[in-house]
């Protein structure tokens, strides 16, 4: 990685050079947003020592990759991977093809380096799933399962001809998605639930805040539950539900609670009940948990929940490689007739969107938090200041206290 001396991540450039010097490689970004409307294209420059490379091609490629087992073990001559994705364009020589308008990105890249540098874009299809991973068991590694991306540009003499790693290079990135700029209606859900002996349902109703909650907001639960059953209501559950959909060659699902909140709660025959539960879902809670989705990361950078999956309408299913969804279940505990041994819940599930917000408006709202902690800063000095004043004013009345004293004794001693 590389930058051009400032700080602003405007300015990054991300470079990787093969071993054997022959290509170099530069992206702007890592991070590649799939807008629903539209997918941010992959577009970089290779820098291409001609001179090295002779008669020999140079070709970039993009690559979606399913991982379902360790990388660097294969058995029976296959690895735990399989393509989801390949692309592949020829960089070097030219291929005498229309040239496609050059990118701004592109065009600071060139810029830059050097009019040497050749032009590379890649569109993403649709159908393409977001970089996301399931968390391996602490006491099982192995067991990995993970959608990445990566860009390689490699120099061979033909597409046929093995890929050394000296005349290749390969950087990770990432597809994600950011949350939508319009939420929907407040998401609710209700149901009632008649029992034997009873005349009259149990209702029970439940909603949230909003639809759409950033990666560690607090997540409010408002329940409200009529019974006019014969039951008494023991408890409440509070949970949230991580739900991934694998589909590769069968659809696997994999549900996990990711947040859970149990309340004493207790509700008697002929009573209403109303009240407000929070809970909030982090990676911090389920560290180690195997078969958590989380967002894709790079090296060994820290992560969080995976995001939810927004797919585009008319989107084919069938051809993603992890689906992941959220859901809040609100469950009440009811005894049966053996008590504890024959007890009963009535549920309800109430989807909702768990995602990043886009830059700008991360940007935004952290804004006001810096106002905050500078007019915080400058209260302080103000205070500080204040404090110094005070002490020298002290100080200065110390001594002329002193010099008063001074000469009254000197006045009686005279």
């Amino acid at each position: 990685m590389s930058a051009d001396g400032k700080n602003s991540k405007k300015h990054v450039v991300y470079k990787k050079v093969s071993r054997d010097k022959s290509i170099a490689a530069y992206l702007s970004k890592r991070d590649f947003v799939d807008h629903g409307s539209h997918i941010d294209p992959v577009d970089g420059v290779l820098l291409v020592d001609t001179g090295y490379v002779r008669d020999q091609k140079v070709y970039c490629r993009l690559k979606c990759t399913f991982h379902y087992g360790p990388e660097d073990i294969e058995m029976i001559g296959q690895a735990f991977t399989r393509d989801l994705y390949v692309s592949t364009i020829q960089v070097y020589p030219q291929t005498g093809e229309e040239v496609k308008s050059l990118t701004k990105v592109q065009e600071r890249l060139i810029k830059k380096i050097g009019d040497k540098a050749m032009p590379f874009t890649f569109q993403f299809p649709n159908y393409l799933p977001c970089s996301v991973c399931l968390q391996p068991g602490a006491n099982d590694p192995d067991k990995f399962c993970s959608v990445d991306f990566e860009v390689m540009a490699f120099c061979v003499s033909n597409l046929e001809e093995k890929i050394h790693k000296r005349s290749s290079v390969r950087l990770v990135i990432r597809k994600v998605q950011y949350a939508p700029d319009r939420a929907g209606p407040q998401p609710a859900a209700q149901i009632s639930k008649h029992f034997l002996m009873s005349d009259q349902p149990l209702h029970l109703q439940a909603s949230l805040n909003k639809e759409i909650f950033y990666h560690g907001d607090p997540i409010n639960v408002s329940v409200q539950v009529t019974n006019n059953s014969s039951k008494h209501v023991k408890s409440i559950k509070i949970a949230v539900e991580q739900t991934t959909n694998v589909v590769l060659y069968s659809n696997d699902k994999y549900t996990e609670e990711v947040a859970v909140e149990e309340a004493n709660d207790q509700i008697a025959t002929g009573s209403t009940f109303s009240k407000t539960y929070v809970i909030v879902p982090s990676l911090a809670n389920n560290r180690g948990k195997h078969g958590i989705a989380l967002d894709g990361k790079i090296k060994q950078e820290d992560t969080n929940l995976a995001s939810s999956t927004v797919l585009k309408e008319g989107t084919d299913r069938e051809v993603q490689g992890m689906l992941v969804s959220y859901t809040v279940k609100v469950s009440l505990l009811i005894p049966g007739m053996l008590g504890d041994i024959s007890t009963s819940d009535t549920t309800v599930e109430i989807p909702f969107l768990l995602m990043h917000p886009r830059p700008e408006i991360r940007k935004m709202m952290t804004l006001p938090l810096r106002m905050l902690e500078n007019c915080h800063l400058r209260e302080q000095g103000m205070r500080k200041t204040k404090t110094d004043i005070c002490h020298t004013l002290a100080s200065q009345v110390d001594c002329l206290f002193v010099a008063r004293l001074n000469m009254t004794e000197n006045f009686l001693s005279v």
